[in-house]
């Protein structure tokens, strides 16, 4: 590896501790996801191999933004058809399978829940109030991102 390949991959680990302390960075798979806003409240799904209330989320896909590919996600996941923001709301981390994930968090409008989506046999989806959203999600720091964007006061 030459010395400037070097010095990138340095200055990214050093960039992921000042944003992350306190965790060893292996190898961080990246995924997108959207809080999905659907008059004034919130569209959650569950886990497929668990009951947990997750937002829809993936890897982001090749030639697609972070954004777009959240977006995606919603629509294959939840049945969720809207408009993404392109300013991330909030980023979070969570393990699974022995690996370590980052998930960025954008905003979506929903204009359209569809009857019949490509993983609705998989998940349940819930439209629920955002104090709702709060109580039933599982990640600490995804619920965090949740209450800040409603602006209500839980911890």
């Amino acid at each position: 590896m030459s010395e400037i390949w070097k010095s990138i991959v340095f200055y990214r680990q050093e960039r992921q501790k000042k944003k992350f302390p306190g965790v060893k960075l292996k190898r961080l798979f990246k995924q997108s996801g959207v809080v999905p806003v659907f008059e004034d409240r919130l569209v959650l799904i569950t886990a497929r191999r668990s009951d947990r209330w997750i937002i829809p989320k993936g890897y982001v896909e090749k030639g697609l933004s972070p954004a777009d590919s959240a977006a995606k996600e919603a629509y294959e996941e939840a049945g969720l058809v809207g408009r993404v923001r392109y300013k991330e709301i909030g980023e979070y981390r969570y393990r699974k399978f022995g690996k370590q994930f980052s998930v960025k968090v954008f905003p979506f409008f929903i204009d359209t829940m569809l009857d019949e989506w490509d993983e609705m046999h998989l998940r349940e989806r819930r439209v629920v109030s955002p104090g709702e959203a709060f109580d039933m999600l599982y990640h600490d720091e995804l619920k965090a991102i949740v209450s800040g964007f409603f602006g209500i006061n839980r911890r």
